[in-house]
């Protein structure tokens, strides 16, 4: 799965204007980034996304003024083996193919972004087909770029914990929201910029429908909160289901959860404890090490 969310939001943000699209649409070796990442260059120059990391946005930038000047598309491979491989190659030893396309009817119509939204807003995923020999998207093609759902973390317990894990899925472009009913720990204050949701919670998650790329992770101690949310995510396709604490209090954990009537197949489904094991030490390490074994998950699924 690529991140593409800076994209997006600069097409709303640039409506209108006259643009370009370079998508990678195939990688050799240690490629910088994924097959589907996307770079968008404004007409001004501005730009938005990544096709190698800094590698050869230089060349892309020129051969992107180019077709937002009129040229048709351009399909352009990048590599270690270019004669020019340090100035606008990889010199990390991979290869891409880069199509450069117009924003337009006769390369990727902007409506194509709209769809894209529309579909993600639904938590649908949606495929988008591009004829490489003529540049153009929303027909058939040898190409097709799959957008997922973006990508949820589920936090359940706003505690200190919560508050480093929502500040790092942030910087992942993963789109937090806090659950927990107690009022005096779920505060704006205590978590800025982040969505905040008051409901018990097993009404909560069943309210807001974790799919395959949606992790929830329960952090509050309590099994009175924890509890409620680990049944209602293994009620439903959630990617990524975890909760904290000792081996001792998971054990405990999955004889009340069987007790509760939840199949040993889902109890399988929790990682417990949660977090990849990193020796981690403090709120701040322990928040990495679980948002480590979420993405891993995330990238194990797709």
């Amino acid at each position: 799965m690529t991140d593409n969310e800076s994209v997006f939001a600069a097409a709303r943000d640039w409506a209108g204007a006259r643009m370009a699209l370079a998508t990678v649409v195939s990688t050799w070796g240690s490629a910088p980034r994924p097959r589907g990442s996307h770079m968008l260059v404004h007409a001004d120059g501005r730009f938005e996304g990544s096709v190698s990391g800094g590698c050869v946005e230089g060349d892309v930038l020129a051969v992107a003024a180019e077709v937002i000047a009129g040229a048709p598309a351009v399909l352009r491979a990048y590599g270690v083996a270019d004669a020019a491989a340090w100035e606008v190659g990889l010199p990390c030893g991979g290869q891409i193919d880069v199509l450069i396309q117009p924003v337009s009817d006769a390369g990727f119509p902007p409506a194509l972004f709209d769809a894209v939204e529309a579909a993600r807003r639904e938590g649908q995923a949606i495929e988008i087909a591009t004829n490489l020999d003529t540049g153009r998207s929303g027909g058939a093609g040898t190409f097709v770029n799959r957008y997922e759902p973006p990508r949820r973390l589920l936090i359940v317990g706003a505690v200190q914990i919560a508050q480093a894990l929502a500040a790092l899925a942030h910087t992942l472009g993963v789109k937090t929201i806090v659950i927990d009913p107690r009022a005096r720990f779920l505060t704006p204050e205590r978590f800025p910029g982040v969505a905040l949701d008051d409901r018990w919670p097993d009404e909560a998650v069943a309210a807001l429908r974790p799919d395959p790329v949606t992790a929830v992770v329960t952090l509050s101690h309590d099994p009175k909160i924890d509890d409620p949310g680990l049944i209602a995510a293994l009620a439903s396709p959630a990617g990524y289901v975890a909760a904290l604490g000792s081996r001792r209090s998971h054990a405990a954990r999955l004889e009340r959860l069987a007790a509760a009537g939840v199949a040993p197949a889902d109890l399988a489904r929790i990682e417990g404890p949660a977090g990849l094991d990193l020796g981690a030490i403090g709120p701040s390490e322990i928040a990495l090490s679980v948002a480590a074994s979420m993405v891993r998950a995330f990238h194990a699924r797709a």
